[in-house]
């Protein structure tokens, strides 16, 4: 028996340095990345331990004697890669502890609870004498696994019982309900701390630059999956779902995401932690056919092979795929000869003009959304490829189509916000950084600075990606210790509750979490759902006090 890693794995990587044959790939360097979607596990090596599947945060890693019908070809996956990447065991230097440090020498403010402040919050209270203190806007942590990771994806969004380790040390003060820029400022956080990280990810959704794009029916995709998800700052969106066909233009693992939210039964969308309001919309909704466009062809598909190959599992929905160009090439890697496969697979399944439909459209640009007062379609150009391999776009008079829909869902990418009192690289959408410290405008290390996430590299990786990125930031951290850059006095952490205090903030703290969570998660038993989100930050408050009974 071995084991086999599959669809859910977030690349976090705990299950690396358990292998006790070291058999597990590929892994890099502590704040070094790879560049490959998963993980795997190398079948020939494998001693059937089990030591990986009891590690891994999200229940990615299974028996191959135990594998779900819908998981079994990730066997063969896994086989797949090692065939092209033989196994050499030489197992990589994992990053080195530092040694404890006196009490009250280091306090770091960690602005941000998703994943990369998570990561970055652990890495630091780890060692015996940091101080953390972590800041989020909203009553609830998590950032992304809460309100970005798909409401059917349950397995995945219980990484965070990995992160409420970290929340529970005597040396983690979090601070939710709480604002920077609002109810304390940077300068608030550098007086209090030797270090501040900015892990506030990249939230704002880019755009797509065309003409029509103020038209109502045209919106961010990122907005949608707020909404579905219960953000406080979207539950009262609205969405025209009356509409057969929406078309969502980008196609990496959201645009899957948002494709199946669209056409998930009431009886399927009932077993995940969807908002309410979302799954009452959805369930009514008239939508039948989503249409993802794509500029490129399928080899150059953003979306990660794992989750093309789900939409595969989802009755009742038929996989379109329009593209003749699905054959591999002797040098594609395996995840990109596994999408090409897995698209020739579909394209060749029998249709039926009962079922819903994800109709991948590639090599289909758009140049205008279509409309008067709202959206009633969007204008796609053709693209060819050239003799060098570069996209070559087709004539404006000849090779354009309308798709006809009333909503227009843009996943085209994410930019940061700009911070106050921090550089911010406008072409980019980042702070501009080295390895995690902050630059200023002439190139210079911003002292006691610094960034980790989205903010730090762009929107790019999954959630275990920002384990390596908070190594890496963390990592330059302890050298500007070591070095004596953060020696300079600040105020402790009775002065930062009396600031709190004295500006009036309705901060949460970790037992109020633990009560929001224990009401949602008794809302949802009563009605056999994992959980019933609160929508509203004042219903969060009140409970978080003890104040709403459930």
């Amino acid at each position: 028996m071995t084991y086999v890693i599959t669809q859910n794995c977030c690349k976090d990587a705990s299950c690396v340095p358990v292998c006790p044959v070291d058999c597990i790939r590929p892994v890099a360097s502590a704040g070094e990345f790879t560049g490959t979607e998963m993980l795997y596990i190398d079948p020939n090596s494998c001693i059937d331990c089990g030591a990986c599947q009891e590690e891994c945060p999200v229940g990615a890693i299974y028996a191959d004697t135990d594998l779900p019908p819908e998981l079994e070809r990730f066997q063969a996956i896994n086989e797949a890669y090692f065939e092209q990447n033989p196994l050499e065991t030489e197992m990589l230097p994992m990053a080195a502890n530092h040694p404890p440090v006196e009490a009250g020498s280091l306090r770091v403010a960690v602005v941000g609870a998703g994943p990369a402040a998570c990561y970055t919050a652990d890495e630091l209270v780890r060692i015996t004498g940091v101080e953390v203190d972590l800041f989020e806007r909203l009553p609830t942590p998590y950032g992304l696994v809460r309100a970005g990771v798909a409401p059917d994806h349950l397995h995945t969004k219980s990484i965070v019982d990995l992160f409420a380790k970290t929340f529970t040390s005597r040396r983690m003060a979090p601070h939710f309900n709480v604002e920077i820029g609002e109810h304390l400022s940077h300068e608030d956080l550098l007086a209090h701390h030797h270090a501040v990280v900015y892990a506030v990810g990249a939230s704002n959704s880019r755009e797509l630059g065309i003409p029509g794009e103020t038209l109502a029916g045209n919106c961010a995709a990122s907005d949608f999956v707020g909404w579905y998800n219960g953000h406080p700052d979207r539950a009262v969106d609205n969405f025209d779902l009356s509409g057969e066909r929406v078309v969502i233009v980008g196609n990496g693992n959201v645009a899957l995401d948002v494709a199946r939210m669209l056409l998930l039964s009431r009886e399927q969308l009932h077993k995940t932690d969807i908002a309410e309001h979302a799954l009452e919309a959805l369930a009514d909704s008239g939508v039948r056919e989503v249409v993802i466009l794509a500029r490129r062809g399928p080899r150059e598909a953003a979306f990660s092979a794992g989750e093309f190959l789900a939409l595969g599992n989802l009755p009742g929905i038929d996989i379109v795929i329009e593209s003749d160009d699905l054959t591999a090439d002797p040098d594609d890697d395996v995840e990109t000869a596994l999408k090409l496969e897995v698209a020739r697979e579909y394209a060749e399944r029998e249709q039926s003009p009962e079922h819903k439909r994800i109709v991948f459209r590639f090599m289909a640009s758009p140049v205008e959304i279509v409309g008067d007062d709202e959206v009633t379609g969007i204008r796609v150009l053709r693209n060819t490829f050239g003799p060098t391999g570069g996209l070559v776009p087709g004539d404006p008079e000849t090779d354009t189509d309308v798709i006809e829909t009333s909503l227009v869902l843009r996943s085209i990418g994410y930019r940061g916000t700009e911070i106050a009192g921090l550089p911010y690289d406008v072409a980019a959408g980042v702070v501009p950084n080295d390895r995690g410290r902050v630059l200023d405008a002439d190139g210079v290390p911003v002292p006691g600075v610094y960034v980790s996430g989205w903010i730090k590299r762009g929107p790019r990786g999954v959630i275990g990606t920002n384990r390596t990125c908070a190594e890496q930031t963390v990592g330059q951290i302890w050298e500007d210790f070591d070095a004596g850059r953060l020696t300079r006095g600040v105020q402790d952490r009775d002065s930062l509750e009396k600031l709190l205090h004295e500006r009036g903030v309705d901060k949460v703290e970790w037992q109020g979490w633990k009560a929001i969570d224990a009401a949602e998660r008794s809302r949802g038993s009563s009605t056999s759902r994992p959980r019933v989100k609160f929508v509203s930050i004042d219903e969060m408050l009140s409970t978080a006090k003890g104040a709403v009974s459930v």
